[in-house]
């Protein structure tokens, strides 16, 4: 971990807003992600983060067991804690917009509106999209389903500054995929697909139980150096098949 001085200004930037447990979440997610902590490094122990962060050990100690959960790091009694090998992930450059999908199928494809809002962004997502401390974000979330069934919850942040007018758009009649491609030509793509579990809202809006397996598709798009949206798809398991290309 840095010194103490340095930990602790780099520290504040994550913890505006949050409660003081997230903030040491994503201190370390940073320091993970930027390659400050490669895979299987040691991660800085309970005291090393109470030193050096000047948060409580009870702090400290969620903190670590929340990312040893989520699979990002590997505790050893005795030993300490490290960084997770990343998981495997397929190279998916293209991903097709679900609406050409099931109509391509011979299907109906409908949305519901469930929420279109302007939102302060939290530190997690200012960080993904490069943003300042003041910076807000466009979020929709809309239910997309195939024949009357639900197949996916689209859960999207956007970037105003690239799509000024977002929430006066009819996102009954059009997908936001379809929308912000017409505001900015996508130039870089990142995307992460994982299993999950749905929670009782997820399970509600798809008409699944909580134990139905889900599959969870991360993407995050660029126009050049402007990040233009982070979308979070949401995908009951045994309705959905993903496929992608790379090019």
């Amino acid at each position: 971990m840095p010194g103490k001085s340095a930990a602790e200004q780099e520290f504040r930037r994550f913890s505006q807003g949050v409660p003081l447990y997230e903030a040491v979440k994503l201190y370390l997610e940073a320091q993970i992600r930027t390659g400050v902590l490669a895979p299987n490094d040691r991660i800085p122990s309970e005291n090393e983060i109470v030193a050096g962060l000047g948060v409580s050990r009870m702090t400290a100690n969620r903190a670590l067991r929340e990312l040893a959960a989520e699979g990002k790091i590997t505790r050893i009694h005795g030993v300490g804690s490290f960084v997770s090998e990343p998981k495997p992930s397929s190279a998916m450059l293209d991903v097709r917009n679900i609406a050409e999908e099931i109509r391509e199928r011979g299907h109906r494809h409908d949305m519901r509106v469930a929420l279109l809002e302007r939102i302060a962004a939290p530190a997690r997502l200012r960080e993904a999209f490069g943003l300042g401390a003041e910076a807000e974000l466009f979020h929709s979330v809309i239910v997309h389903s195939e024949n009357g069934t639900p197949i996916q919850i689209e859960n999207r942040y956007v970037n105003p500054a690239v799509a000024p007018d977002y929430l006066a758009q009819d996102f009954r009649t059009e997908t936001p995929n379809a929308y912000l491609t017409r505001c900015a030509a996508i130039t870089n793509i990142d995307v992460i697909v994982e299993a999950v579990l749905p929670d009782e809202d997820e399970a509600e809006m798809l008409q699944i139980s909580r134990g139905d397996p889900c599959l969870l598709l991360q993407r995050r798009t660029w126009n050049n150096d402007r990040v233009v949206t982070q979308v979070y798809a949401l995908h009951p398991g045994p309705r959905y098949r993903l496929s992608g290309s790379a090019r």
